[in-house]
């Protein structure tokens, strides 16, 4: 079941979306080679705690970490570690919240120094992706118009696109109905509602499309070990169109 929010409900949302967007602000300014997983890791962590929040990945199907934390090949729910970030790494740090009985929910794919070109690239379509893929999020299309235009931009560029792992409601509950994938045909699914709220998020990959989980349990690799980028945004179907809100 799809649970509609009230105004008053969204507001409060974004309460927990904002500690989000804090976090990764200050993850973008602490990223440089020799920085460890696990330094980002405290600082997001001391961030949430002193707003007087809760992590909400810390724990959840026991994830030991508050951020998950993706180098390269690695796709999403990296595990923070003590390895130094280097120069030319790409680094995607996903971060949720829990605010005051809400969730708030985002990631980001960050360069570390300077980085190729084909990682540039990849990082600049993943957000286009997320950002057309916005576009669709209004009040009486289809969900699938959503996962369309997301796929269809990144196809366009020569990437491909995570079939695995998927977008997601998001609310009183970190992740809630429905899935959002990031393919598929538009005018397909249910449709879109004011009071909708979603966690959308694009995980692409500069080669196949296939992943593989590594030994922890945890960390999504790319199957063909190719570069994988990811972004995504907590936002609100209002009248006036989507609101985002895990943005400062």
């Amino acid at each position: 079941m799809i649970v509609l929010k009230s105004p008053d409900e969204i507001k409060r949302m974004a309460e927990a979306s904002r500690i989000v967007a804090e976090v990764l602000e200050e993850i973008r300014k602490s990223i440089s080679p020799g920085v460890t997983t696990k330094d980002l890791d405290g600082i997001a962590e001391s961030i949430i705690l002193s707003r007087k929040a809760v992590p909400a990945f810390k724990g959840y199907r026991g994830y030991p970490a508050t951020v998950c934390a993706s180098i390269n090949e690695q796709v999403v729910h990296g595990i923070p570690s003590s390895l130094k970030l280097k120069q030319g790494d790409i680094l995607s740090i996903d971060v949720g919240v829990s605010y005051k009985g809400f969730y708030g929910d985002a990631a980001v794919t960050l360069p570390v120094g300077n980085i190729s070109d084909q990682a540039k690239r990849l990082i600049t379509v993943t957000e286009s992706s997320l950002n057309v893929g916005l576009e669709k999020a209004v009040a009486g299309n289809r969900l699938s118009d959503i996962s369309s235009m997301i796929q269809n931009c990144a196809e366009s560029e020569g990437f491909s696109v995570v079939r695995n792992f998927v977008g997601h409601g998001i609310g009183r509950g970190l992740h809630e109905e429905p899935q959002i994938p990031n393919y598929g045909k538009p005018g397909e699914g249910p449709r879109l509602l004011e009071g909708m709220t979603l966690a959308i998020e694009p995980m692409i990959n500069a080669g196949g499309w296939e992943v593989i989980i590594e030994n922890d349990g945890w960390t999504a690799v790319t199957k063909d070990r190719s570069l994988s980028a990811h972004f995504e945004h907590t936002i609100a179907i209002t009248k006036n169109g989507p609101t985002i809100l895990t943005k400062l």
